[in-house]
């Protein structure tokens, strides 16, 4: 299998986005999260100690699936880019499970967990929870009106967890509140010029183009490498 990238962070962050950046600059196969199929999602947002297990398992089941479709190289070109790490789920079913289905959950999980493929790079997408709000706010996505700032804001803080723990690749720390890779072909080469220099283990260029060892990035990127390789 070639280079497997995944793109983390919370609902709203610009994850998809930049996936598919990668897809069309770099030619990436892309593996978007299976949420606008998952018929428990708009219920769970409304009434989520009703709905809170099966959208789990759900999301457990497909996520999977989609993982065991990255353990077969033969499917794909030379990067896979996913906007979702599968040990995330997890996450997830802590917040919301309570300890019997919980103990239910793990029964699975944890087997699949042992087999599911390690990328290469994990991307970590963060901006204040202001920004964050209102961008859910503007997309109008279905369910998404639910969603506080407390709720982000836990979130957050487990996301926080979770990768202060993780040793399997290197995280890139990436703020995208100043950057615009959406609409701007110049916040779009920047990003693109640090991920792949992050990626191949080169250091991360100044905006000019000269690579400084040691150096970080510019301030308004606000990037961070932390992990294995760092």
């Amino acid at each position: 299998m070639g280079r497997f990238i995944v793109v983390e962070g919370l609902i709203g962050v610009g994850k998809t986005s930049l996936c598919r950046l990668m897809r069309d600059e770099w030619g990436a196969e892309l593996i978007l999260e299976p949420s606008e199929t998952n018929p428990f999602l708009g219920p769970f947002y409304a009434d989520p100690d009703r709905y809170r297990f099966p959208v789990q398992m759900f999301y457990l089941v497909n996520r999977w699936r989609q993982q065991d479709r990255i353990r077969q190289p033969e499917l794909f070109d030379e990067l896979i880019v996913s906007d979702y790490i599968f040990q995330k789920d997890r996450m997830f079913a802590e917040k919301t499970l309570d300890s019997t289905e919980l103990d239910l959950y793990d029964r699975f999980a944890l087997a699949l967990d042992e087999h599911s493929p390690a990328p290469d790079l994990v991307i970590y997408l963060h901006a204040p929870l202001d920004t964050i709000m209102e961008r859910i706010a503007r997309r109008q996505a279905v369910g998404e009106d639910a969603i506080t700032r407390e709720y982000l804001q836990d979130l957050s803080d487990r996301y926080d967890v979770l990768l202060e723990g993780w040793n399997q690749c290197p995280v890139l720390r990436l703020s995208n509140d100043e950057i615009n890779y959406v609409d701007s072909e110049e916040g779009q080469r920047r990003v693109l010029q640090i991920i792949d220099a992050t990626l191949h283990g080169r250091p991360i260029p100044e905006p000019d183009g000269e690579a400084v060892p040691g150096s970080v990035p510019d301030r308004e990127i606000q990037a961070e490498l932390f992990g294995p390789g760092a």
